[in-house]
């Protein structure tokens, strides 16, 4: 399997370095987010969504709540909106 690939020891251990796999859409879901796509995650929804907004070459969101710009807490944004091209509110 680590034939022809570059491998490295960690703490004695060998792994295989393979590149990320990114994707062209991501469909994500946030709780909040205000017009310039920076989004708020309950619960379970930050395990996973924050990580796959950023991988998408083309991010799409629905979110529950369109807020105003400077209500969202700047310390409670985890999606930052240049990683985000597309919001739908539900």
């Amino acid at each position: 399997m680590a034939q022809g690939k570059e491998t490295r020891a960690f703490n004695g251990r060998t792994y295989v370095m393979e590149h990320a796999l990114a994707g062209d859409v991501a469909l994500v879901e946030a709780w909040e987010a205000d017009r310039w796509g920076n989004l708020t995650f309950r619960e379970s929804g930050r395990n996973f969504n924050p990580v796959m907004a950023m991988a998408g070459a083309v991010t799409a969101v629905q979110v529950r709540e369109m807020v105003d710009l400077g209500v969202l807490d700047p310390e409670c944004i985890v999606t930052p909106g240049i990683f985000v091209d597309r919001v739908v509110v539900v």
